[in-house]
């Protein structure tokens, strides 16, 4: 990739990461990659604004960009990072080994994790007070303390003259991005509606355990006249910056319920017994003109039920009892979706169980601090009959009544 102007002597400085079987944080699959990008004034004094990971080459790739406005690493005079998680934070070893001018403006927070995680002493930074503003040449540098978006030590820079916010996480999406579209005035609606997609993925895998955060974060930001929206992942919004901002307060708020007008499926089945009722379920709910999305576990990945789950008012859980609790694949998705704190939901359990049931109690037990509204369940033995069938069928119709009257 080649360095990208944003306005005046202000450049993207950005990488792909495209190994599919790559894991951000470790965690989450990324089948359409992930931008990570960094920012660099360039002027009296040389402005970077986070770097990259050191994996698959991205510092040399980096270098390799900064060259094309003829600058190298021993230039920069100022280093700005907004947060220390590694893919912002891990190549700060090697380039402050390389040079030993820079200052680094962090928050207070941040200090103590420079020696941590790169080994470079506390007396090379300057730990920023909120809403601080640092001159440099042309440019004015404002740093806002944003906490738990999504670390403590998390902030974002805004330069005052030219409107433009360094968001940090904040704003981001996954998915690469292509080299000749880098703005959001660039893509199409299809990438739009991708973007999007992704934004909220990300945002339910990354961002919502913290929603309370991005509430108060959008509060204290919105002051600021922002003409342009740079993030750490995804697209620059130099047209429609309100866009993002609106999806990111909408995602936030499904936290306080409630959430689309949708339900989130999620099944799991031994020996097919659980399975047998599933198309009943569905269907019952596509004739009440609910929309659905279904998934199985194990089978498809957490990330998405999570994005799914985050967005939808409705929760549908079918599960098979398993050693007098929940199938294990399912117990481990409830364990991320109270992690995630998706609350706010209408739930509703179903299941198949052998020579005792079970799954219910434990289900109970591991979401009673949740908010859910759990609407009822129904437990067969063995083989649904005709029987069971049709008590599932009056049970889903309540259920969707109450969907219903929760989004009006």
């Amino acid at each position: 990739m080649h360095i990208k102007k944003v306005v005046d002597d202000i450049y993207r400085l950005s990488v792909n990461i495209e190994d599919p079987n790559y894991l951000f944080e470790g965690i989450w699959p990324i089948p359409h990659g992930i931008s990570i990008n960094g920012y660099l004034i360039k002027g009296e004094k040389n402005v970077i604004i986070d770097l990259t990971q050191n994996i698959f080459g991205f510092p040399q790739e980096i270098t390799r960009q900064m060259e094309g406005v003829t600058l190298a690493i021993e230039d920069i005079d100022i280093i700005v990072m907004n947060h220390m998680e590694p893919d912002h934070s891990g190549w700060l070893r090697e380039f402050c080994a390389k040079n030993s001018k820079a200052v680094i403006y962090c928050t207070k927070k941040a200090v103590p994790l420079l020696e941590a995680f790169a080994g470079v002493p506390p007396e090379r930074a300057i730990a920023i007070t909120d809403g601080m503003v640092l001159e440099v040449g042309d440019y004015e540098l404002q740093f806002f303390d944003t906490p738990n978006i999504h670390w403590p030590e998390t902030m974002m820079t805004y330069e005052c003259k030219r409107k433009i916010l360094f968001s940090c996480d904040a704003f981001g999406s996954y998915g690469r991005i292509d080299e000749d579209a880098i703005f959001d005035d660039q893509i199409s609606q299809e990438k739009h509606q991708f973007f999007e997609q992704e934004a909220l993925r990300y945002y339910a895998n990354i961002v919502a355990t913290f929603s309370a955060f991005v509430l108060k974060g959008l509060e204290k930001l919105k002051g600021l006249e922002v003409r342009v929206i740079c993030p750490s992942h995804g697209i620059i919004w130099r047209d429609n910056p309100a866009m993002i901002i609106d999806h990111y307060k909408r995602y936030a708020e499904y936290s306080k319920g409630p959430a689309e007008r949708e339900v989130t499926v999620v099944w799991s089945s031994m020996y097919g017994h659980t399975k047998q009722v599933l198309n009943t379920v569905v269907e019952i709910l596509r004739k009440r003109n609910i929309p659905v999305h279904v998934f199985q576990v194990p089978g498809d990945g957490i990330g998405h039920i999570l994005a799914s789950a985050w967005k939808s008012a409705g929760l549908i859980f079918g599960m098979p009892t398993y050693e007098y609790k929940m199938f294990p694949p399912m117990a481990h998705v409830i364990e991320e979706l109270m992690v995630k704190k998706v609350t706010n939901k209408k739930v509703f359990r179903f299941g198949s169980f052998g020579w005792v049931g079970g799954a219910q109690k434990d289900f109970e037990a591991k979401t009673e601090k949740s908010g859910w509204d759990i609407l009822g369940h129904y437990e067969w033995q063995g083989t649904p009959t005709a029987a069971d069938q049709i008590a599932m069928q009056q049970a889903l119709e309540a259920y969707c009544d109450a969907v219903i009257d929760f989004t009006k």
